[in-house]
């Protein structure tokens, strides 16, 4: 069964995750012939969902925490259900494309493909896409994001996160490949805004339950020497996407 490292934080994760940007819709919808039905799988609280309803005639939108599709905008054609990503209520046979944002290494891959198929009409797409860690466009400041990434919290992520860290090279990816692609996004941010990104990792809600103690907040004030709040860093994004066929 896939994890649940995001209940918790679920505010954060809504008001600082980053979006996808719109070069990444459009090379993945060439893929897609028939836009009658999208399933975002692991749907958070909805990033991905809301940009593929306005390109589908309906969505669905899974997530195995309650607390995060609370969060999730809402749109007349996206249907949200809490529930785990290889056990889902879709119909099927019903749907075109699945896309996994940001999600895809929490998943049991064997069983997550079972249902994969399950629901997939004949000639459907896959994606999948992770982001790694965010670049600050100020040496400086980079590197110390740097040592907080793999000093401070290192020891504190899951296993999983190594197919980030690869930037998913080595995940398991049991469909037809058809294209690796690479995008960026961008974002300009005041440390708060870094601040609030960081408190929705998984590896700091660990430190955060294991100890009682914010390290972002120390990692925050180090930065404003050079980063005064209310200043705007330009930050980027890198992402790996990966489109397949689910069959044939």
């Amino acid at each position: 069964m896939a994890k649940d490292l995001f209940s918790r934080q679920a505010g954060e994760y809504a008001r600082f995750r980053p979006g996808y940007p719109p070069e990444l819709y459009e090379f993945l919808l060439s893929f897609v012939p028939d836009r009658d039905h999208a399933w975002d799988a692991g749907t958070g609280n909805g990033q991905a969902a809301i940009e593929l309803a306005r390109h589908f005639r309906n969505v669905t939108a899974t997530d195995l925490s309650s607390e995060q599709i609370s969060k999730a905008a809402k749109q007349p054609n996206i249907t949200y259900y809490a529930c785990p990503a290889d056990n889902t209520p879709i119909a099927p046979a019903s749907v075109d494309l699945i896309t996994v944002a940001q999600a895809y290494h929490w998943f049991p891959f064997d069983s997550f493909a079972e249902e994969v198929r399950r629901v997939s009409r004949p000639g459907a797409i896959i994606a999948v896409w992770t982001y790694h860690l965010p670049v600050i466009h100020d040496t400086t400041l980079n590197d110390r994001l740097i040592d907080f990434y793999i000093n401070r919290t290192g020891p504190f992520w899951d296993s999983e996160r190594r197919y980030v860290d690869d930037r998913y090279a080595s995940i398991p990816f049991p469909y037809r490949r058809l294209s690796d692609r690479n995008f960026n996004m961008f974002y300009d941010w005041t440390p708060a805004q870094m601040a609030g990104y960081l408190r929705s990792w998984s590896a700091v809600q660990h430190i955060m339950r294991e100890s009682n103690i914010d390290p972002v907040q120390p990692f925050y004030e180090s930065l404003l020497d050079r980063w005064p709040e209310g200043e705007l860093k330009r930050i980027g994004f890198p992402i790996t996407l990966i489109v397949g066929k689910v069959s044939g």
